[in-house]
């Protein structure tokens, strides 16, 4: 569904649970201008439509011990619906592969791995990635630091646009 079908409240609801998915309804219902009977229930069906997919931490990777991050550029060898299809099952079952996203262009997909040791990536690159089915190429870039790591959406820019439009 596009944004233009929520209404203003919709909007704020999910902006305020994108910065901050832990506060409780009555403060949510507070934040976005409504009682909270009405905030809980449409909470639930913006999470029924789809519009909120989970509530999760962001934890620190680093923290944890998940010292490496690599982004792999993975060229397959057919792109047939059904390969390109096997290839995301495949990366599903990954644990050190965290994003998967098919690309238009030279790529075919681009995953974002995290392993706690670079012989770990290693391990994973030529035992499980690059030995895959259909996997023609693989290229790996190691992150040395991250500049930005910024979830969802900015709905800001939304409601400029929505305003423009209105």
């Amino acid at each position: 569904m596009a944004a233009t079908r929520l209404d203003e409240i919709d909007r704020k609801i999910l902006a305020e649970l994108q910065a901050d998915g832990r506060m409780t309804n009555v403060e949510l219902a507070r934040r976005v201008g409504i009682s909270a009977p009405p905030c809980l229930r449409r909470v639930r069906t913006l999470e029924e439509q789809g519009y909120i997919r989970g509530y999760h931490a962001d934890v620190d990777a680093r923290e944890l011990g998940f010292e490496v991050q690599v982004f792999a550029m993975v060229g397959l060898q057919s792109q047939a619906e059904a390969d390109l299809s096997a290839f995301e099952a495949r990366c599903r079952s990954w644990p050190l592969v965290r994003e998967c996203h098919m690309l238009n262009g030279e790529v075919d997909f681009i995953l974002k791995c995290v392993a706690p040791d670079l012989s770990t990536f290693q391990r994973f690159l030529t035992e499980e990635l690059t030995a895959a089915d259909n996997v023609a190429s693989v290229k790996t870039s190691l992150v040395i630091r991250g500049a930005k790591d910024e979830p969802g959406v900015p709905f800001d820019i939304l409601e400029e646009r929505l305003n423009r439009s209105a």
